[in-house]
C-alpha cells in the first residue's frame, strides 16, 4: 500500500495572545521593579529593620571582679574562669536531642542532677534559654563539650575563690553565684570591685560569624583591686590561737582585733566559729557576721583604765593619789558594791592592778555623768568607727536625765554600757599612743592620716604605766606576760545580761598593748560564754593575747624593751665580778 503523504501544519501566530503574554510579563517586571524601588528607595526602613534584626548583635566584653589583697599583696579573694552549662529547649526539641538517652544520662551523672530534672528543665519548646548548672570546672566543661548534645551549650563566667578559706571569712566576706558581694568587704566595696562590661555592635552571618564591626556602644570599666591593712601572717596566727582557745574552753564565740597604734590600721581581725566561703551550700547568714564589729558586750573591768583617765582629766585624782577603799564594800541604792577583800588605802595603780570596784566607785562618784560620758566618747566608744564594715554596731552608752549613785558606780567598772571588740581596741590604742586617736581603717591608705589629741599625753602615759602592773606580780593578768617585752593591759570578766538582771554566763576579755616603752600594737581578745571552771579574762583571754602579741612583735621586727631572766642573771654576774673600789 502506498502511504499517504501528510504535511505538518505551520503554527499560526495569534497576535492578540502573544501581545497578552508579553504584556503580562512586562507588567510583572514593571511591578517587581516598582516594588524593589519602593522598598529600597522610597521606604527602605522596614527592610533595613528586618535585616538588622536578623544580623545585628550586641556583644559584651568579659569582665573580671577585682582582687582583694592583704597589706603585702597576698591574694585573699580572686576570680577564676569557669563555665556555665545552659540549654536551648527549642533547639533540643527541633533536633530531637532527647532521643540520645545515654548522652543525657552521662550529662546528669557528671552534673550530679537526676536526668528527669534535666529533661523537665528543657520540656518547654518555646523557651530559648535555661541554666542547667552554673560554675562547673574546666574538666567537667570539657567532658560536656565532648558529649555533643544538640541544644546544650557552655558559656564562660567567673567564680570567686578565697585562698585563705575560713581564716578571713568574716572580714573578706563572699559573693553570690552572680558575683555580687553579700558579706564583708565583698559587700561593703561591691561597686569598687565590680567591673563594667563594655558593649560592641557587630553584624553576624547566619553561621554566627562576625562579618562587620560597627563600633563601641559603651566603654568598659575595669574593676579595681582593694589592698587591705590586714597582715595575712598575723591573721592566720590569730585565728589559729583564738580557735584553739575557743574550742578548749567550749566558748560560744570569740573575737580578736589587733591594731597598729601609730596609724589606726587593723592588722588582724578574726572570729570563731567561722565558715568556708568557698562552699556556698553551707552558707548561713548568722554565721557570716563579723562579730568583732557587730556584737556588743559589757566590757567589765577593761573599762576601768578609761574611767581613771576621766578622773585625771577632771582633776578628781592625781597619778600618785591614795584612795581609801575601806571597808571593802558599800551599799548604794539598796545594792552592794564590793571587792573580794578590803584593800584599805591604796594607790590608783593598785586599784588598776587589783581591779578594785570600790576604788573605781569612789572616783566615779566624785564626777558628773557628763564628765564620764564625754571621756568615753573621746576614746571612740558609742560612735561608728567609720570603716564602713557591714553590720557595724556603735555600742550603747546610756543617756539618762537623772543618774543614781549605783548607776554611776556600776558604769565605773564596766556595767550598763556595751562596746564592740573593735571599739575597745581603739580605746586602748589611744592610751598606747599618748592620747592621740587615729581614724581606724581596714583599707590601706596612700598617706599617713592625721591624728587627734583627745586625751592629755601625760594622763595617757600615767595610766599606761599603771596597766603595766596588771601583768606583773600581784596583777590579774600574769598569763599575758611576754618574755623580753614590757606589756600593759587589763582583764575584764562580766556577766551576760538577761531579762530582769544577769545570768550565769560570762564574757572573758583582755585588752593590752606592747611594748610599753614605745607602744606599737594594741589588741583586744573576747571569749564569749566560756564553759567550765575557767572563765575569768586573765585565764581565758590573756593567754591568747600573749601568744598572738609575741608572734606579732617578732614578725614585725619590733625590738624587745625588757631584759629577760638570763640577761638579768648575766648582768648580776658581771656586777659581782667587777672589783669594788
Amino acid at each position: 500500500m502506498r502511504r499517504r503523504k501528510t504535511h505538518k501544519k505551520e503554527p499560526l501566530l495569534v497576535g492578540w495572545r502573544f501581545a497578552t503574554v508579553c504584556s503580562v510579563i512586562l507588567f510583572a517586571f514593571v511591578a517587581l521593579f516598582a516594588r524593589a524601588a519602593w522598598i529600597q528607595v522610597v521606604s527602605p526602613d522596614r527592610l533595613r529593620l528586618e535585616g538588622d534584626m536578623r544580623s545585628l548583635r550586641t556583644t559584651t566584653t568579659t569582665s573580671t571582679r577585682g582582687m582583694i589583697l592583704d597589706r603585702n599583696g597576698e591574694e585573699l579573694a580572686v576570680s577564676v574562669p569557669v563555665q556555665a552549662v545552659w540549654a536551648d529547649p527549642k533547639q533540643v526539641h527541633a533536633e530531637n536531642s532527647l532521643t540520645k538517652t545515654r548522652a543525657w544520662q552521662a550529662l546528669a551523672d557528671v552534673l550530679g542532677i537526676p536526668v528527669e530534672t534535666l529533661q523537665q528543665r528543657v520540656a518547654n519548646p518555646k523557651r530559648r534559654f535555661v541554666y542547667l548548672q552554673r560554675q562547673v570546672t574546666p574538666s567537667v566543661a570539657e567532658y560536656i563539650r565532648k558529649l555533643k548534645l544538640p541544644g546544650v551549650h557552655l558559656r564562660p563566667e567567673a567564680r570567686r575563690f578565697y585562698p585563705t578559706g575560713e581564716i578571713n571569712a568574716h572580714l573578706v566576706g563572699m559573693t553570690n553565684i552572680d558575683g555580687k558581694g553579700i558579706e564583708g568587704i565583698e559587700r561593703a566595696y561591691n561597686e569598687w570591685l565590680t567591673a563594667q562590661a563594655g558593649e560592641r555592635r557587630v553584624r553576624k552571618d547566619r553561621m554566627g560569624r562576625v562579618i562587620e564591626d560597627l563600633g563601641v556602644v559603651s566603654e568598659a570599666r575595669e574593676a579595681n583591686n582593694i589592698q587591705l591593712t590586714i597582715d595575712q601572717r598575723l591573721q592566720a596566727l590569730a585565728y589559729r590561737s583564738l580557735k584553739q582557745a575557743s574550742e578548749f574552753h567550749r566558748a560560744t564565740s570569740a573575737s580578736l582585733v589587733l591594731l597598729d597604734v601609730k596609724n589606726g590600721e587593723v592588722l588582724a581581725m578574726v572570729n570563731t566559729p567561722s565558715f568556708n566561703p568557698n562552699n556556698r551550700g553551707q552558707y548561713q547568714s548568722f554565721r557570716a557576721r563579723n562579730r568583732a564589729v557587730t556584737d556588743t558586750y559589757e566590757p567589765g573591768s577593761t573599762l576601768k583604765p578609761l574611767i581613771v583617765v576621766s578622773a585625771l582629766e577632771n582633776g578628781i585624782i592625781k597619778a600618785d593619789s591614795i584612795v581609801d577603799t575601806s571597808p571593802g564594800w558599800m551599799r548604794l541604792g539598796g545594792k552592794r558594791v564590793s571587792d573580794t577583800r578590803n584593800l584599805g588605802k591604796v594607790s590608783v595603780e593598785t586599784i588598776i592592778q587589783r581591779s578594785s570596784n570600790m576604788g573605781m566607785a569612789r572616783m566615779a562618784l566624785q564626777e558628773t555623768p557628763e564628765q564620764l560620758l564625754d571621756t568615753l566618747y573621746r576614746f571612740g566608744l558609742g560612735i561608728d568607727s567609720g570603716m564602713g564594715l557591714v553590720g557595724e554596731s556603735t555600742g550603747m552608752i546610756p543617756q539618762r536625765r537623772r543618774w543614781s549613785d549605783i548607776e554611776r558606780a556600776t558604769l565605773s567598772f564596766g556595767y550598763g554600757i556595751t562596746v564592740t571588740p573593735l571599739q575597745l581596741a581603739q580605746a586602748y590604742a589611744v592610751l598606747a599612743n599618748g592620747g592621740v586617736r587615729y581614724p581606724l581603717t581596714i583599707v590601706k591608705r596612700a598617706q599617713q592620716p592625721v591624728g587627734e589629741q583627745v586625751i592629755v599625753r601625760q594622763h595617757a602615759r600615767d595610766v599606761l604605766q599603771m596597766m603595766e602592773s596588771v601583768i606583773g606580780p600581784g596583777g590579774t593578768a600574769r598569763k599575758a606576760a611576754i618574755p623580753g617585752y614590757r606589756v600593759a593591759g587589763k582583764t575584764g570578766t562580766s556577766r551576760k545580761a538577761i531579762a530582769g538582771g544577769y545570768g550565769s554566763d560570762y564574757v572573758g576579755v583582755f585588752g593590752g598593748m606592747a611594748p610599753v616603752s614605745d607602744p606599737r600594737l594594741a589588741m583586744v581578745v573576747v571569749i564569749n560564754e566560756p564553759q567550765g571552771d575557767l572563765y575569768y579574762g586573765g585565764d581565758v583571754a590573756a593567754p591568747v593575747f600573749a601568744e598572738v602579741m609575741s608572734a606579732a612583735l617578732q614578725l614585725l621586727n619590733i625590738r624587745p624593751d625588757a631584759a629577760t631572766e638570763e640577761q638579768l642573771q648575766l648582768a648580776g654576774q658581771e656586777a659581782y665580778n667587777v672589783p669594788h673600789t
